[in-house]
C-alpha cells in the first residue's frame, strides 16, 4: 500500500495571469515609493518589454490598477500613479475631510424651498406637499472635487437654513442655530455611472463610475431631519461605514 499522503501528486495550481501579475508588481512599486504619487508610470511599451509580454496585457494591468482608483490617464501623456483614495466614514463630509488632515469646501449650485414630492416626502417621513429646503452643493477636499450633494431637510424644523451659512457642515450649521444634534444615520451605497452632468462637476470621465450614498439623518425625537443623496468619484474617494453589533 502506498504511503503517499492525499494530493502529493496533484496537478500544480495554474499560475496567475501575466496581467495580474504586473498589477501586482506596480502596487508593489507604488506602495514603496518607487513609482511616486503624481509620478509617470513608465510607458505601455517599456512595460511590455520589461515583463515580456504585449502591451495589450500590460494595457489590461493598468486597466485594473486604474479602477482601483492606483493610478490615472492623461490623454496624450500617459499614466500616472493618482493620491490614495481619500477615506470618509458617514457623517459629516466636512469633518471628515478634516478628520483625513485636509481642508473641506463647498460651491454653492442652487438652494430654494419647495414643497414635497413624493420622494423627498418618504424619504423625510412628511406629507407630500411639505415645505422643505432643497440645496445642491459640489463637496471639495484640499480643493479637489470629490462629492455632489443634494440635500432636502424639513423647513419647519429648521427655519430660515438658507439665509446662514452654506459653505460649510450643515450639522454644525443646525446644531449652533436651532440646537439641534443628529443622533442616528442610516444609509443606503450602491455602485451607479455617473451622468454627464455631475461628472463634469467632479471633474471625471463620462460614464465613470460613482458611488451614491441615499441617507436619512435623525433627531434623538425621532424625526427625520435630513434626507441626501450624494454622488462621490469612485477613484478618489473609499467610504467606511461602521456598525456596532451587540453580542448576542
Amino acid at each position: 500500500m502506498s504511503s503517499e499522503s492525499p494530493g502529493e501528486h496533484a496537478s500544480p495550481q495554474p499560475a496567475d495571469p501575466a496581467y495580474a501579475r504586473i498589477a501586482d508588481e506596480l502596487r508593489a512599486r507604488i506602495r514603496d515609493g518607487r513609482l511616486e504619487i503624481g509620478g509617470p508610470v513608465p510607458p505601455e511599451r517599456d512595460l511590455s518589454v520589461e515583463f515580456g509580454v504585449s502591451r495589450m496585457t500590460v494595457r489590461r494591468a493598468l486597466g485594473v490598477l486604474e479602477r482601483e482608483g492606483r493610478v490615472h490617464r492623461a490623454a496624450t501623456r500617459g499614466t500616472f500613479v493618482s493620491e490614495p483614495r481619500v477615506q470618509l466614514r458617514l457623517g459629516s463630509f466636512s469633518q471628515e475631510v478634516a478628520r483625513a488632515g485636509r481642508h473641506p469646501g463647498a460651491e454653492l449650485f442652487w438652494a430654494e424651498a419647495r414643497p414635497a414630492d413624493d420622494a423627498i416626502a418618504e424619504g423625510l417621513d412628511v406629507p407630500v406637499g411639505a415645505s422643505v429646503y432643497a440645496l445642491q452643493r459640489l463637496r471639495r477636499s484640499d480643493g479637489e472635487p470629490l462629492a455632489v450633494e443634494t440635500t432636502y431637510y424639513r423647513a419647519d424644523l429648521v427655519p430660515g437654513l438658507l439665509d446662514g451659512d452654506l459653505s460649510g457642515s450643515l450639522w454644525d450649521e443646525v446644531r449652533s442655530r436651532y440646537g439641534l444634534r443628529v443622533s442616528r444615520t442610516t444609509a443606503a451605497l450602491e455602485v451607479v455611472v455617473l451622468e454627464r452632468e455631475t461628472s463634469a462637476h467632479l471633474g471625471a470621465q463620462p460614464t465613470s463610475g460613482g458611488l451614491q450614498l441615499t441617507r436619512r439623518s435623525f433627531l434623538s425625537t425621532g424625526e427625520c431631519l435630513e434626507f441626501a443623496v450624494d454622488v462621490y468619484r469612485a477613484d478618489r474617494v473609499s467610504l467606511v461605514i461602521e456598525r456596532t453589533v451587540d453580542d448576542a
